[in-house]
């Protein structure tokens, strides 16, 4: 099987996968016990948050939160940091192509009174600082944007949106990089960023684990109540074995991003190249990387009067395993929010195929897409839906 969806989740390595079960069958104490089996478990929860700390640079352990995913990660921080901050003023800014767990979550503090901005991006996806620059009040306490798009793998203009927003101490940076992490570059520092999100089964780690870095000074209103865990930010008894498999998966991911990325985006080009042979096939998004624009691992693609659940089923009757979406909204039949927003055709945003890649891909993994590819549409194209 080939499996070219690691945008919605990854396989774990073996190396994570024995480590959970090392750890859940030697260390499932509670960490808040007092006995010697829980302070043990308490901690393996601190060694995993110093390997954290270490393996994103120039942060500190206290400034890591161990969530579920990047989902919760993202529900934290923003509702979290909106709430704290409140009294300083009630606008926040986002953007128009962010994952369902940062858009919606706007759009619910909407409705309790929050105002928000929602920003445009040009036809790759890329939000454009000036129009950041232009949204700001008084009253914008935070700004919400994704590193790396879940859908076209559109990279935004972080590090200079963080220097944009440095001198504004008013006002918190988010930024969800749960398609990042191993993907792109992160300096989490230098780019000025207040809160990140990430999310281990996105990096070859497990489900039900993931991270929030919480600048410190950072205030955030607790979403959950019930107990002190992680700061009280997500009280419940901690996945211990989850969360030492996750500190391992993050670091593996970003020790090895380099050669990731550069293996990566040649496999990239071999994908861009079989696509703009295809006629019928439009590519979403950017195809130049060299800007920095785009990340290695997801491309985007249409087959406009066709609908993307038949490419994606007709591909996988020869062992293809694609997307249309992303996962969380892949079910529903609505075009995509995120190609509606860089301006696609409503039917453009209807047929959008998402292929993703992996450490287990190589030349001859896209070569066999490529052929897949050209004999799928051969097939379908008598099939064509005509306005």
């Amino acid at each position: 099987m080939y499996y070219f969806d690691h945008a919605a989740s990854t396989p774990p390595h073996d190396e994570v996968i024995r480590t959970i079960a090392e750890v859940m069958a030697k260390h499932y104490a509670n960490p808040s016990s007092l006995h010697r089996s829980g302070h043990e478990a308490g901690n393996l929860l601190e060694r995993a948050r110093s390997v954290i700390a270490s393996a994103f640079r120039g942060t500190e352990p206290r400034e890591w939160r161990f969530t579920s995913g990047g989902t919760e990660s993202n529900n934290i921080a923003i509702t979290g940091a909106a709430r704290a901050y409140s009294k300083r003023g009630k606008h926040i800014i986002t953007t128009a192509v962010e994952h369902p767990s940062v858009y919606d979550t706007c759009l619910a503090l909407e409705r309790e009174g929050f105002s928000v901005t929602i920003l445009p991006v040009d036809s790759e996806g890329v939000v454009q600082v000036e129009a950041l620059e232009q949204a700001l009040t008084d009253e914008t306490i935070l700004v919400s944007v994704m590193h790396v798009n879940n859908e076209t793998g559109a990279v935004q203009p972080i590090r200079e949106i963080g220097s944009l927003l440095k001198h504004r101490r008013s006002t918190v940076f988010h930024v969800d990089g749960v398609q990042s992490v191993g993907k792109v570059p992160i300096d989490l520092q230098g780019c000025g960023i207040d809160l990140f999100s990430a999310s281990a089964h996105k990096v070859n780690g497990p489900r039900g684990a993931g991270l929030l870095y919480v600048r410190e000074g950072i205030v955030l209103e607790p979403l959950y109540h019930g107990g002190s865990q992680e700061r009280g930010q997500r009280p419940g008894t901690e996945n211990v074995a989850g969360i030492v498999a996750a500190a391992k998966a993050f670091r593996m991911a970003i020790e090895s991003q380099p050669e990731r990325t550069e293996r990566m985006y040649a496999l990239r080009e071999q994908l861009l190249a079989c696509i703009a042979e295809i006629p019928e096939l439009i590519m979403n998004g950017s195809m130049d990387h060299t800007a920095g624009s785009a990340a290695p691992n997801i491309v985007n693609f249409s087959y406009p009067g066709m609908k993307p659940e038949v490419i994606v089923h007709m591909l996988e009757q020869h062992r293809i395993l694609a997307s249309t979406k992303s996962a969380c909204s892949s079910k529903s039949d609505d075009p995509s929010r995120v190609l509606l927003a860089m301006g696609a055709s409503r039917e453009r945003a209807s047929s959008g195929i998402r292929i993703s890649f992996g450490d287990e891909h190589g030349a001859t993994e896209l070569e066999w897409l490529c052929q897949m590819l050209r004999m799928v549409v051969q097939k379908l194209k008598p099939l064509e839906r005509k306005e």
